[in-house]
């Protein structure tokens, strides 16, 4: 029976299904044996590294759980991860998520909620609409506050908003009402350096929460600069996507190509992680973890974290490169500028890896109907060019009929 149900979760259950489901999470290896000795023990929730959220006096944990396409049993793995000492949760207007959390925290010990990190996302379509929709946020969660509420997903015509007067204004009123303590905005947009460099200048964006993939990253790029001058500036930096377009036959591929990894312990995705956390610029990363598998692994890559060598990460990249990924998270248009077209490639793999990894087919079908016809229109682009011009080297040949076959 689905743990997600209308059935209230009191504080009992919440203690003892969180020690239970921690103590069979932190006495299985990941070789998947047992150790029964340790299963004897007292159960202790289990720290993980935290680091600070920009300038916001904040430390949180360098994971996150996220609760995008979060499974039916979403209620127990919120509590194993609290349990585990992940304590920043992230979820959306849109995510289907909010009641699942709401019926967390009312069953939250004691003074949990003050020890947890909450954040929400909405849709504003002006930066002021942002004021009224923090109430709607907090109604649905049932919550006298939200930690940071984030403009979801900042897209190429709102560029500006980071450095707008009408969002600074929003952002204040905001803050001191209380409803949220601090405002941010999310982006996987190809024009996201430009939005971070407005969010430093601009100066009133706590935090920002980007797709990100140190593997592609090139250093004194346009978006190195701008992930410099959001550093400096005290903004809290949260990568997202960390996997996206490497479905399972990927990070299998990956594992074996980098034998390091198992040496380690290590999934392809928590040595991922880790290269994401390498780079100190970055507070921490969420993650949508959808069984007690994944969140094992995450959190074990977490508590064993070490700073990757250039070499390693390097490694990391070769080897998803030779799988062939079908989405570039650092996107900022190259590719399409390349092949000599307005379509966005970038935008179009998004959606059809939302499609064929994630199994999010209507909201992929939904978000390519909202796309100008411009934008979907890859016909006569060079394709080979924006293959070699793309930082994963996507195969948009491979790739872009199979958007036209699944989502128009």
């Amino acid at each position: 029976m689905s743990e997600c149900g209308s059935h209230p979760v009191n504080r009992r259950d919440f203690l003892q299904t969180g020690a239970a489901a921690a103590a069979a999470a932190s006495t299985v290896s990941l070789s998947g044996g047992s150790a029964s000795a340790a299963q004897d023990e007292a159960v202790k929730v289990q720290s993980l590294p935290v680091r600070a959220l920009g300038k916001t006096g904040e430390k949180v944990s360098i994971i996150n759980q996220g609760t995008w396409r979060a499974p039916s049993s979403i209620d127990r793995l919120l509590r194993l991860a609290y349990n585990q000492g992940v304590r920043f949760v992230d979820t959306a207007d849109c995510y289907g998520t909010e009641p699942a959390v709401a019926r967390f925290l009312e069953a939250l010990p004691e003074g949990g909620r003050k020890s947890l990190f909450l954040a929400s996302k909405d849709h504003p379509r002006q930066p002021g609409d942002l004021v009224k929709m923090v109430d709607r946020r907090l109604a649905a969660l049932k919550t006298d506050y939200l930690d940071l509420i984030y403009v979801h997903g900042l897209g190429g015509n709102q560029v500006d908003w980071p450095k707008d007067p009408e969002f600074k204004k929003a952002a204040e009123a905001i803050r001191k009402s209380g409803k949220a303590r601090f405002v941010g905005f999310s982006t996987h947009d190809a024009t996201k350096a430009q939005q971070l460099m407005n969010a430093a200048e601009g100066g009133f964006v706590d935090v920002i929460m980007l797709a990100f993939q140190p593997i592609w990253h090139t250093k004194d790029s346009k978006l190195d600069r701008a992930l410099d001058a959001c550093h400096k500036a005290g903004i809290g930096l949260v990568s997202m996507k960390q996997i996206s377009g490497m479905n399972d036959r990927v990070l299998k591929a990956v594992e074996q190509r980098v034998p390091t990894l198992k040496d380690k312990g290590l999934s392809a995705y928590g040595g991922l992680l880790q290269s994401i956390w390498t780079d100190e610029r970055f507070s921490c990363s969420c993650v949508s973890m959808h069984n007690t598998d994944q969140l094992r692994e995450d959190l074990h890559a977490a508590r064993t974290f070490k700073p990757l060598t250039t070499a390693e990460i390097e490694g990391l990249r070769d080897a998803v490169l030779a799988a062939g990924p079908s989405f570039c998270a650092n996107c900022d248009g190259s590719c399409s500028r390349a092949a000599g077209t307005e379509a966005r490639l970038g935008d179009l793999s998004r959606l059809i890896t939302y499609h064929d990894h994630y199994g999010a087919r209507t909201d992929a079908r939904r978000l390519y109907s909202e796309m100008d016809e411009k934008h979907r229109d890859w016909k006569g682009a060079d394709l080979e060019a924006a293959r070699a011009a793309c930082h994963a080297h996507l195969d948009f040949a491979e790739l872009l009929p199979r958007v036209d076959e699944h989502l128009a």
